[in-house]
């Protein structure tokens, strides 16, 4: 088969398209033939040796979606076959032409949903269903999201309208226009200098970015106002003083970390799959990139290049 390869930390020119051997499953296993792989700003840390140790070389990747063509030990004969979506949890190999996978972490996919949708909502789905609950979302809010044309971002825009909340979404260029497609009732150009200066009484803000647009964000809160972090894009977290939260009794999560945890991964990857199937969520998919592009496809994330999930196709 043919897989992404990396030998050492660095950029994304490290990543390097190579044929290896075909991977077997073991017992409690399967392989699947990958039709699409997930990429994650996760994975472009992890190159860069940003997110704890790896054994190298590698193949990067945690998100595949595929058919199931080979069966290790143990594992039912009905998922012979099957279209399914996985998260490969912290094990890596997803951006290659063969993956093997946990059959307890494997979801069935219905024939009418696609094998792109499916890998867009996996991880990246179950991480916006968490910070969703941390939320809480209803009609009376005004919400205000960050990077609303990203991968997370049109999903939270989708599901504050779904809600019967103000949405609000910041993007740049041509991407205001996909936030206005995708149902933000206004979008507005984060790159502007005087961008938060009209915004006032937000009463959620879903911060990915952090760093000084996180802060201006922050500023935007009405009083009661709930700043829900969910990274840092930017490269340093929103700065936030207990005399800001004081001044106008705001509240600030982190939606990530334990607290992702603590209802299990695998309920929320049920619950995206879920408002996959019917119809909650709608993932935007920029146009895949070719497996043998991965370095072009990290290249893109990190200048922002991309609307939506980007997403391998071998």
């Amino acid at each position: 088969m043919f897989a992404i390869r990396q030998y050492e930390f660095g950029p994304a020119e490290n990543l390097r398209f190579e044929e290896v051997p075909d991977p077997r499953p073991g017992p409690g296993q399967v392989r699947v033939t990958v039709a699409a792989a997930g990429v994650h700003l996760v994975d472009t840390t992890i190159r860069q040796g940003r997110f704890g140790p790896v054994s190298f070389p590698m193949t990067p990747g945690r998100e595949v979606a595929g058919v199931v063509t080979a069966l290790g030990g143990g594992v039912a004969p009905e998922w012979l076959g099957r279209r399914v979506v996985t998260h490969l949890g912290q094990a890596n190999g997803g951006y290659a032409e063969l993956a093997v996978a946990d059959a307890t972490a494997l979801h069935a996919l219905p024939d009418d949903v696609s094998f792109e949708a499916a890998v867009a909502m996996i991880g990246t789905g179950r991480t916006v269903v968490a910070v969703l609950g941390a939320a809480g979302l209803t009609a009376d809010d005004v919400v205000l999201v960050t990077s609303a044309a990203g991968g997370m971002g049109t999903l939270f825009v989708q599901e504050a309208r779904n809600v019967g909340a103000r949405v609000i979404g910041l993007a740049s260029g041509d991407k205001l226009g996909v936030v206005r497609d995708n149902g933000a009732d206004d979008a507005v150009d984060y790159t502007r200098p005087d961008w938060a200066d009209g915004l006032k009484d937000v009463t959620v803000v879903l911060d990915g970015v952090g760093g000084e647009a996180g802060a201006r964000a922050l500023r935007t809160l009405g009083p009661g106002g709930r700043h829900i972090i969910y990274g840092w894009a930017s490269g340093t977290m929103t700065p936030i003083s207990t005399e800001a939260l004081f001044a106008n009794s705001l509240t600030a999560t982190v939606a990530l970390g334990p607290g992702l945890l603590r209802r299990g991964l695998r309920a929320l990857e049920d619950e995206s799959m879920a408002g996959l199937a019917s119809g909650r969520f709608t993932p935007l998919v920029n146009p895949p990139f070719a497996l043998r592009d991965a370095s072009k496809a990290h290249e893109a994330l990190e200048s922002r290049a991309t609307v939506g999930k980007v997403v391998l196709k071998p």
